[in-house]
């Protein structure tokens, strides 16, 4: 299967590294003060761009998780990987529906923040939870 949009296998060992760097300073960042207090001088020379480094962590980190070719890229990865996609849109979307009906003001402001980021991670959740229980079906 030709899949002309996937990069080399060789960059989901940076995304892994990227993506779960910033999913855990964006819980960090989340739960209190943690990482302001361990990295003081981001806010002490008026540097406050924490949240939009992680952000980009985030981002790039599962970008290349998700869009990474497997060591053996088959029709059948491309079609879990295509499932998968569809399967995350639709969550988002239901999430984001759910959200425009029940919430108002900041918590709706808040949810969009993190809206942001669930197409990726239920993506690269999605897939490779199929993928690995493929595996255990084969085995």
């Amino acid at each position: 299967m030709q899949t002309n949009y996937l990069l080399p296998n060789k960059y989901k060992t940076w995304g892994w590294v990227l993506f779960i760097s910033g999913i855990t300073g964006g819980l960090f960042l989340q739960i209190g003060d943690f990482i302001p207090d361990v990295f003081g001088f981001i806010t002490d020379f008026g540097f406050d761009f924490l949240d939009e480094i992680i952000s980009i962590l985030i981002i790039i980190g599962g970008l290349l998780v998700g869009f990474s070719k497997e060591k053996i890229e088959d029709e059948f990865i491309y079609k879990l990987r295509k499932d998968s996609l569809v399967w995350a849109i639709i969550l988002n979307y239901t999430v984001l529906l759910l959200s425009i009906i029940c919430l108002y003001d900041g918590n709706f402001f808040t949810v969009m923040i993190y809206n942001m980021f669930t197409p990726l991670i239920f993506f690269i959740i999605r897939f490779n939870f199929l993928k690995l229980k493929s595996r255990s079906h084969e085995e």
